[in-house]
């Protein structure tokens, strides 16, 4: 089973958006049974009380858009156990790496990456909390993740091609 974490400040846009195209990717492959895919916040702003918020509604309907559903998913924070429990950390830009960093110490199984680097135009992907461009954001998150997957289908040995 491949684990994957996906990263962004709140997990409440990007992140939450990462995990459920990727899962509905893996879904589309028939490798469900071969991945655990869930996102996390490197911030606490998002959760009070211990709860955490749901999916951003403009982030919701852009996935729904794309008849992807986030039903259910709440805000989380990354902790410093997540590190050994998952085999990827993938943030969504530099800032999420550097708090991903801050979290869970050194990076010594090199588990912790950009997401788009994992495609032919490596950048961050812009917080559509400030830019308002969640279309955009969903464009970005999916160039992302069809990297990914690509990669982790050329790369993981484990897989059933």
């Amino acid at each position: 089973m491949i684990k994957i974490l996906f990263i962004c400040h709140g997990n409440i846009c990007r992140s939450p958006m990462a995990e459920f195209i990727f899962k509905d990717m893996v879904n589309e492959a028939g490798l469900t049974d071969q991945f655990e895919i869930a996102s996390a916040a490197t911030s606490s702003e998002e959760i009070w009380n211990g709860v955490g918020n749901p999916v951003y509604p403009p982030a919701r309907e852009e996935l729904a858009r794309h008849g992807i559903s986030c039903a259910g998913k709440r805000a989380i924070q990354l902790r410093k156990q997540d590190y050994q429990r998952y085999d990827y950390i993938i943030g969504m830009e530099y800032r999420n790496i550097r708090n991903i960093d801050r979290i869970v110490g050194a990076d010594p199984e090199h588990k912790v990456h950009m997401l788009l680097d994992y495609s032919e135009n490596p950048r961050d992907i812009a917080d559509p909390w400030y830019t308002g461009e969640f279309g955009r954001t969903y464009d970005d998150i999916l160039e992302g993740c069809k990297g990914f997957l690509a990669w982790i289908m050329a790369n993981e040995q484990e897989l059933v091609h």
